[in-house]
C-alpha cells in the first residue's frame, strides 16, 4: 500500500516538473515564468524557425514577429545598461510579460489560415522556398539575429507580393522579363542571407 502511495506522489511530482515544458509548446500557449530571459528568447526563436520551415508562418508574419523580438532584445539591452549589466526583478517581469504576448502572437500566426507553400512547382516558387529554409536555419542556429531575420523576411515578403501581383496581372503566369526581375531580386536576397549569417553578430 505504501509503495502505491509513493508511486502516486512521484508521478504527481514528475507531472508538475514537466509543466514549464508543456506551457511553451505550440499546442498550449500559456504564460511562462520558470525560464530565464535567454531561454525564453531561444525558445521563441526556435518556434519561429520551425514555423518558417513548416510553412505555418509566411514571410510577412515572420518579419513582424522578428521585428517584435528585435525590439524586445533592444529593450533588454537598454535595461541592462541602466543597471550595470543586470536586470532588476521588475525588468524581468516586464520582459516576461512581453515574451508572453509574443508567444501568443507566434501561436496565432502559426495556426491561422495564412501559410507559405512548402512544395512549390514553379522555379520561382522553389527559389522562394530555398531562401525561406536558409533563413529558418539561420534563425534556429543563432547565425541570424532577430533584427537581421526581420529585415530578410520583409525583403522576402516584398518579393513574394510582387510575384503574386505579376501573376494576377498575367492570368497566373510570369512573363520571361518578370522571371528575370524576380531572379535578380532573389540573387540579392541570397547574398544578403549569406552576409548576415556569416558576420560577427549572433542571436
Amino acid at each position: 500500500m505504501k509503495s502505491t502511495i509513493k508511486i502516486s506522489f512521484m508521478s504527481a511530482a514528475l507531472a508538475i516538473l514537466a509543466l514549464p515544458v508543456v506551457a511553451q509548446s505550440d499546442n498550449a500557449p500559456a504564460p511562462v515564468t520558470g525560464q530565464s530571459i535567454q531561454d525564453r528568447k531561444e525558445n521563441q526563436q526556435d518556434r519561429i524557425a520551425n514555423g518558417v520551415k513548416s510553412g505555418q508562418l509566411t514571410a510577412g508574419e515572420t518579419g513582424n514577429l522578428e521585428k517584435k523580438e528585435s525590439n524586445l532584445n533592444q529593450e533588454e539591452r537598454d535595461m541592462r545598461k541602466l543597471d550595470n549589466g543586470h536586470l532588476t526583478g521588475a525588468d524581468k517581469a516586464t520582459l516576461n510579460q512581453q515574451q508572453n504576448r509574443l508567444s501568443d502572437q507566434i501561436y496565432q500566426d502559426k495556426h491561422n489560415s495564412a501559410v507559405q507553400n512548402t512544395n512549390p512547382k514553379s522555379e520561382v516558387g522553389q527559389r522562394q522556398e530555398r531562401q525561406q529554409d536558409r533563413i529558418a536555419n539561420g534563425i534556429k542556429s543563432g547565425q541570424l539575429t532577430a533584427g537581421e531575420a526581420a529585415h530578410l523576411e520583409r525583403n522576402q515578403a516584398r518579393i513574394n507580393n510582387e510575384v503574386r501581383n505579376d501573376r494576377a496581372a498575367n492570368g497566373g503566369k510570369l512573363t520571361a522579363q518578370e522571371k528575370q526581375q524576380v531572379n535578380r531580386q532573389q540573387n540579392r536576397q541570397s547574398r544578403q542571407i549569406y552576409r548576415d549569417k556569416h558576420n560577427s553578430r549572433q542571436q
